[in-house]
């Protein structure tokens, strides 16, 4: 009886220990996730036609190019900007950004303003290499002046 008692225990012990082990190596390989915001500031025609180029400030300063793929009309009178990102950190990483569609509606003549700009982050070099990571921007673009604002918010997840 106390040898069935012993060895029962003796293999919960174990299952434990093993359970243990196993989260432990998961929770190593989890990536670390920080949040990140900011504000970008960029000019139409920056480098070249259907291009802005400026800078971002924030948790992910540097410069920032975006190449305008294309424009087309949403629903309930809305405009969708599909875009290319450029981005280089201040430390001279980059940051690998899907294909993005800037949601926005006219407020008054050449003048946007952006409503939902979702952005995905997937990898990047550096301290970016591996990250991935979701952002959302509001802002205006004036097409009258060339000139682009807006803030981001979201969050980055750096491989481990």
């Amino acid at each position: 009886m106390f040898t069935r008692k012993a060895e029962r225990i003796l293999r919960i012990t174990l299952a434990a220990c093993v359970l243990l082990s196993a989260s432990s190596a998961l929770a190593e390989k989890k990536a670390h996730c920080v949040p990140v915001g900011g504000a970008f500031m960029t000019n139409l025609g920056g480098f070249g036609d259907n291009t802005t180029l400026g800078v971002a400030t924030g948790d992910l300063k540097g410069a920032l190019g975006v190449q305008i793929l294309g424009e087309s009309s949403g629903p309930n009178g809305t405009a969708i900007v599909t875009v290319q990102h450029h981005w280089v950190t201040e430390s001279g990483d980059a940051l690998f950004i899907d294909k993005a569609d800037a949601t926005g509606v006219f407020v008054a003549p050449g003048l946007l303003a952006i409503t939902n700009y979702p952005t995905h982050i997937s990898g990047g070099t550096g301290k970016f290499k591996g990250a991935t990571g979701d952002m959302t921007a509001i802002g205006e673009v004036d097409f009258n002046s060339g000139q682009v604002i807006g803030r981001y918010i979201g969050q980055v997840c750096y491989a481990k």
